[in-house]
């Protein structure tokens, strides 16, 4: 069987890459952050030193500024203890691990050097599948896939991730992820608030919501999902007036 056949390998061997690729980055000599609000002098040399690690707090801090003046060197500075932190639950965003996924857009990381770009891409893939197919994944699938979907801008890649992961366990998190999303989805928003002011948040929805019509809808019904819930994805297709007058509109207030 191949790695990719192995989720869990496939994630370490994911995490062991970014620390091999990005040993002995550092933030940009001249970086700076407010000493008063982000931390210390001493902290932020600590960012301009390579390889050495940083504590929980100090790690959450530094991908939580949105005002690095070199954004994608601090990124590249902490990715993988950064990666790990997030696989491990260890990550603490204020409201949603999209925040997370922000941090990684505003690096740009897909405009850096495939050298670079590759293996982030496949670390969030390799940690996307693990959290569809391990049961004891720490962080719920729901959370990665905003947290893969902000930090790429798309949910297609995740999305077609998703149909060729067909097991039970699989199918288990689409039902809770549909529940988790269905009541902002169904008031035609994303189901969080995106970070990165680039992304194209109606774009975003619409390719989850015909995502969830088109391939969804047969796969919650074939898995068993509750058939209130396969109602409430259904009424996505609907709009107006004909969704909230439909004998199964949940009553949402908005």
């Amino acid at each position: 069987m191949h790695l990719a056949d192995h989720p869990a390998r496939r994630l370490s061997a994911a995490l062991d890459n970014l620390s091999s690729t990005f040993r002995g980055m550092t933030a940009h000599p001249d970086e700076y952050n407010c000493d008063c609000h982000w931390g210390s002098a001493e902290e932020l040399a600590l960012l301009k030193t390579p390889d050495v690690e940083l504590a929980p707090d100090l790690l959450n801090r530094a991908w939580q500024a949105i005002d690095w003046s070199d954004h994608a060197a601090v990124l590249r500075r902490i990715l993988p203890q950064f990666a790990r932190a997030l696989v491990a639950g260890q990550a603490e965003p204020l409201f949603g691990l999209e925040e997370a996924g922000s941090s990684f857009a505003r690096g740009r990381w897909q405009q850096w050097p495939d050298k670079h770009a590759g293996p982030v891409r496949e670390f969030l893939h390799a940690w996307w599948a693990q959290s569809l197919t391990d049961p004891d994944a720490t962080v719920p699938a729901h959370e990665v896939l905003a947290a893969c979907a902000e930090a790429s801008g798309s949910f297609g890649p995740w999305l077609a991730d998703w149909e060729e992961q067909t097991g039970s366990l699989s199918d288990r998190r689409l039902t809770e992820t549909a529940a988790e999303w269905e009541y902002e989805l169904l008031g035609d928003n994303m189901p969080w608030d995106v970070h990165w002011y680039e992304l194209d948040d109606e774009k975003m929805r619409a390719e989850l919501v015909t995502w969830l019509l088109e391939h969804a809808t047969v796969r919650l019904r074939e898995s068993g999902a509750p058939a209130d819930l396969q109602h409430r994805i259904r009424l996505l297709g609907l709009t107006g007036e004909a969704r909230w007058t439909d004998p199964h509109w949940p009553g949402h207030r908005y």
